[in-house]
């Protein structure tokens, strides 16, 4: 099932993911049920989320936006590995279309950057809120946050696609098998048999483009924000402006944490037991969006109240 693509080498037709290294595929049925929870988890939550933004007029606010935008991040994030996953763990099926492969690896580095200036322009909203807090209403309007939305989707689709233009174009004549159970950019270069000098230089660049630079503005307006905290006399008033930077910071954590940690054991952990990258690759896409709902409905007043008013009435309707 191999494909002629050029003078120097082949590429497969299909590639061949990895359920749980070390594990024949007849013993990891145990984890669909789990796997297809959290997914389902992540589903509800941000849905919910998105909803109740929408339906809660008070709510129609930048930093609720925001928050909607990193709830869409999520969501995409998440659906774009849900067909290979539940394919190896519910039916066993560990083969995919080569084509299929570089969409989903698109999609899911596409969503990843999205998530990542996302957060960016959260931070600078916390900045924002915190620094400058009487000019707060008259800058960050609910028209530029949409169109930062816009810069923010713009540079995640273009930034990324021609990271699956370049792969696309080289020959494959190795083992077809991946590491995990999606297609990650560094996981399939390392199966090509060409010249991957150019594609690792761009796939380089654009991770500094993107999660770099965003992780080090996350981190300067952080400096500037305990700063600004830390000049106010009133201990209540510190209390209160670090709180409501924490849910950000549980959402900055939880992405950029698993995400650090899966780059550095792709370059420099290939001593690593196979089980150690799929655990980071897997809690780099499935975490953030599990958590951040949780960690957002539990620290926002009006979400919470929201949400439990409709279970109440829920509730209610089931009685009746």
């Amino acid at each position: 099932s191999l494909g002629l693509t050029s003078q120097t080498g082949f590429s497969p037709l299909t590639f061949i993911l990895t359920g749980i290294p070390g594990l024949p595929m007849s013993s990891i049925g145990w984890i669909a049920f789990p796997l297809s929870s959290l997914y389902l988890l992540m589903l509800l939550g941000n849905c919910t989320l998105l909803w109740t933004i929408k339906t809660d007029r008070s709510l129609h606010t930048p930093m609720y936006y925001l928050l909607s935008m990193l709830a869409v991040a999520d969501l995409g994030l998440s659906v774009s590995t849900l067909p290979s996953m539940l394919a190896i763990f519910w039916f066993e099926s560990t083969s995919l279309h080569f084509d299929a492969c570089i969409i989903q690896m698109y999609f899911i580095h596409s969503f990843s950057a999205i998530e990542s200036g996302v957060l960016v322009a959260m931070a600078f909203d916390r900045f924002s809120a915190i620094c400058y807090p009487l000019q707060y209403a008259s800058v960050l309007t609910s028209s530029l946050i949409m169109k930062a939305g816009g810069v923010i989707l713009m540079r995640g689709v273009c930034v990324v696609l021609p990271v699956a233009i370049l792969i696309k174009k080289l020959p494959f004549c190795r083992s077809m098998l991946l590491s995990h159970s999606f297609c990650l950019h560094q996981d399939m270069l390392r199966l090509a048999c060409g010249d991957v000098r150019v594609n690792s230089l761009y796939g380089l660049t654009a991770v500094i483009l993107t999660k770099g630079l965003d992780s080090l503005t996350i981190l300067l307006s952080y400096v500037m924000i305990v700063r600004a905290i830390m000049n106010t006399i009133s201990h209540e008033a510190r209390a209160k402006a670090f709180s409501t930077c924490i849910s950000h910071l549980c959402a900055v954590l939880v992405f950029y944490i698993p995400l650090i940690g899966l780059s550095i054991i792709h370059r420099f952990g290939k001593h690593l037991h196979p089980l150690t990258h799929t655990l980071m690759a897997d809690a780099y896409l499935l975490v953030p969006p599990v958590l951040n709902p949780l960690v957002y409905s539990w620290k926002t007043k009006q979400i919470r109240r929201r949400i439990l008013t409709l279970l109440r009435w829920r509730g209610a309707q089931q009685q009746v």
